[in-house]
Order: C-alpha cells, then sequence, then structure tokens
C-alpha cells in the first residue's frame, strides 16, 4: 500500500480551499521528521499527517476528533503500523 485517500466526515474550509478526502502517501524520514518541530504528541501527530498528505497542519487541527481516530486506523499501515496497532494508541 502507497496511499490511503481519507473521506472527512464533513468538509473543512481553509484559505478558500475546501477538503472533502485527504490523500496519504507512505511515510517518509521527512514526515517523521516534520514532528521535531512542534510541542505535543497530538500535534506530533498533525505534523506527520500533514507532511504525509501534504495539507498545511491548519486543516488537520480542524479534523474532527471522531475522524482523527479513523484516520490513525487507516493511515497506520503507511507508517510500517498495522491498524490494531493505532487502535491500541501504540501508533
Amino acid at each position: 500500500m502507497t496511499s490511503v485517500t481519507f473521506n472527512l466526515s464533513s468538509p473543512i474550509e481553509h484559505n478558500g480551499q475546501t477538503y472533502t478526502t485527504l490523500t496519504f502517501n507512505e511515510a517518509t524520514a521527512g514526515d517523521l521528521a516534520a514532528a521535531d518541530v512542534v510541542k505535543g504528541e497530538t500535534t506530533k501527530t498533525l505534523a506527520i499527517f500533514a507532511s504525509m498528505s501534504e495539507t498545511p497542519i491548519q486543516v488537520m487541527r480542524k479534523i474532527k476528533a471522531r475522524d482523527l481516530g479513523r484516520l490513525a486506523v487507516e493511515v497506520a499501515p503507511l507508517l510500517g503500523e498495522s491498524g490494531e496497532q493505532a487502535k491500541d494508541g501504540e501508533a
């Protein structure tokens, strides 16, 4: 698996653009390094997801909490993890 398209439960508006889906590519070392420039575990996760999807982190901050949990499970294989690990909080 090299990419995942994720359908948001509700659209996100940012800088005049509407996001209804996000496409995530397999994580690179650079994507993981994006977490090094921010503080907080959740913000680090959002930074990685933003980098993987080439989406502004401000968009990631607007994702509904219910979507974030589902997103973590769906992109886990792109991070070299199983969906079960993500559900268990090991992502």
